[in-house]
C-alpha cells in the first residue's frame, strides 16, 4: 500500500483545506521495511531519477568496529537486547539504528539504517 505525504486536507486548527491540485506521483512514500535476524536477504528498490535503493530484510552478520583497534570485523549476529525505537522490536529481532545487538565478538550498537543502506554497521561497547 503506497504512503501518500502531501499536504494534509485538515489546517492546523481543524478546519478543511481544499487543495488545489490531486495527489502526485512524487508524494507517494514506502512502508518500512524491517530489518530481521536471519540469512542475509537484500530487495532492490527505484527510487526518484531512477536509482537504486537498497533494502536489506534479513541480516546475518554485521560490520562491528572495535574502537580501541580501531579494526572492522565481520561478526555473527546473535540477537537484538534492546532498542530505543520501540520496545516490541527487540522480541521481534528488528534491527534498526541505535538497537544494541549481540555478536559473537560481543555488544555492539548499530550506527547505519539498514532499511535504507543495505548493511548493519555497528560500534563494539565495552
Amino acid at each position: 500500500m503506497a504512503l501518500w505525504q502531501g499536504k494534509s486536507r485538515r489546517t492546523p486548527t481543524g478546519g478543511r483545506f481544499r487543495l488545489s491540485r490531486g495527489k502526485r506521483k512524487f508524494e507517494i512514500g514506502s512502508e518500512k521495511q524491517f530489518t530481521r535476524v536471519g540469512a542475509t536477504s537484500l530487495k532492490k528498490a527505484r527510487t526518484r531519477g531512477d536509482n537504486v535503493k537498497v533494502r536489506m530484510l534479513m541480516a546475518e552478520y554485521a560490520n562491528v568496529m572495535d574502537q580501541n583497534t580501531n579494526t572492522v570485523k565481520k561478526a555473527k549476529i546473535i540477537t537484538v537486547k534492546t532498542n530505543p525505537a520501540n520496545p516490541n522490536y527487540v522480541q521481534r529481532n528488528i534491527i534498526n539504528k541505535g538497537a544494541t545487538i549481540e555478536t559473537d565478538v560481543g555488544m555492539a550498537k548499530v550506527t547505519s539504517r539498514p532499511g535504507q543502506d543495505g548493511a548493519v554497521n555497528a560500534v563494539l561497547i565495552e
